[in-house]
């Protein structure tokens, strides 16, 4: 069957809605739909570079670094595609202590990582928020963490609002696929199986307080085109309803686990499809950070930098206690086994800058105000200041051998370049002093 080849009106219409991208306003359903038609190979590539110029528009060059760390898998629910579910009898179940916790904390915080990801199953006697709390207080207490994630189980506005008062940043939870009839095929047991619970987490979060949420659906448990127009619609009625939306979306890919029971074919999604999602979610929201984890393979990670990825994971692990010890059951499969220090390495190779930085937090730079930041250009200067800030951090604490020669050459260069008073900055972190931000 021939290629369908796309009209000259149509080619206007999305050179039209490219152009809105880039002026960085948000797109409506009817032109997000309109990008999700396209089939031509060279619009495309078209569309990918207008992603990308939108990417360094809002953010400049810098690229997001974090880990996640796990902190249990003991889960009442038995969907499907999880290597954590109930049903997976092969499972090594294992939930951190307070003070394991502390200890992978301590173990990360000292590869140079200064935020992280909690990741909890969902099991309310085990992983609740009485847990939770104590978990994110102990760690900000004992560690050199700066700032703490969570992607937990949707909770009650009530334990929402503890969680905030903890000192959490984002909030993340994924609707794993807006398709109600898979939805509940793939979730048939537990409390996940409620899924108006689930779609109602994000207003329940924001209503606590929280301003920064992130968001995602599972790509590849139905049809990629229907969710990511379903992602993108949600969004859309939490900005019209708040004044924001997410902080950040996710592209998490299915991935082979342990003991799952889904077809990973049926609804596969291809590289190519991935670099598509990436790019219609970066041009769609324009301020968003486009998160990319370790599920997929370094080289197509590394390409999708370039496509409008802002943040991406780095030496990661995906089950409890899976920094200290190989071998206990993982959520699901890792693509790309970099450390951080490879990682940073290679963005640094491509002209991208590495940020380990905390510095919104510090500010207050959350929801509408970070988002109007963003869309008016101006979160950039913020954002590669404090990039080269924690990279000399970085460089000045773990950095060795080949790498600390390439960030000390990356790093003059920025000195250079600038007319903002790093070097006295930089003084003052070769003296001891941390966490220096604007």
């Amino acid at each position: 069957m021939k290629q369908k080849q796309i009209t000259k009106p149509d080619l206007s219409r999305i050179r039209d809605i490219l152009s809105k991208a880039l002026d960085l306003q948000t797109l409506n359903l009817t032109e997000v739909s309109a990008l999700l038609d396209v089939s031509d190979k060279e619009l495309w590539l078209e569309i990918c570079d207008a992603a990308g110029r939108v990417k360094e528009k809002v953010y400049g060059k810098r690229i997001v670094l974090f880990a996640p760390l796990y902190l249990s898998n003991e889960c009442v629910n038995d969907c499907l595609y999880c290597g954590f579910r109930k049903g997976n009898k092969d499972a090594v179940r294992k939930t951190l202590t307070v003070g394991e916790a502390v200890e992978e904390a301590s173990l990360l915080a000292g590869r140079g990582y200064k935020r992280l990801l909690l990741v909890a199953s969902e099991h309310a006697k085990i992983t609740g928020i009485d847990y939770l709390e104590r978990i994110v207080n102990a760690i900000y207490d004992n560690t050199g963490v700066r700032i703490l994630h969570v992607n937990s189980a949707p909770l009650r506005v009530e334990d929402f609002r503890r969680l905030k008062a903890s000192g959490v940043g984002v909030y993340q939870c994924f609707q794993e696929t807006y398709h109600i009839p898979s939805y509940r095929h793939l979730h048939g047991t537990g409390m996940k199986a409620d899924y108006a619970w689930r779609l109602g987490v994000m207003d329940r979060a924001i209503e606590a307080g929280f301003e920064d949420i992130g968001m995602g659906v599972l790509l590849g448990l139905y049809d990629w085109r229907w969710d990511v127009a379903a992602l993108i619609a949600h969004c859309r009625r939490l900005i019209n309803k708040y004044g924001f939306g997410p902080h950040t979306l996710s592209v998490p890919r299915l991935q082979p686990a342990q003991g799952t029971m889904v077809d990973h074919l049926k609804f596969s999604v291809s590289d190519e499809d991935l670099r598509k999602i990436v790019a219609i979610y970066r041009l769609a929201l324009p301020y968003v950070g486009v998160v990319v984890s370790t599920r997929e393979p370094a080289v197509l990670r590394d390409e999708l930098l370039s496509i409008g990825a802002s943040q991406i994971s780095a030496g990661s692990k995906t089950s409890p206690w899976g920094y200290m010890k190989e071998g206990d059951t993982e959520q699901f499969e890792i693509g790309d086994t970099r450390s951080l220090e490879e990682v940073i390495e290679k963005i640094a190779s491509l002209g991208l800058m590495p940020s380990l930085c905390t510095a919104c937090y510090r500010e207050g730079r959350s929801g509408e105000r970070f988002k109007h930041l963003a869309e008016e250009t101006l979160i950039k200067n913020f954002c590669h200041e404090n990039a080269i800030l924690s990279l000399k951090e970085y460089e000045e604490d773990c950095a060795t051998g080949r790498l600390k020669e390439l960030l000390q050459k990356l790093l003059d260069q920025e000195i250079s370049q600038s007319s903002n008073g790093i070097c006295d900055k930089f003084k003052l972190i070769e003296k001891g002093e941390r966490d220096i931000h604007i």
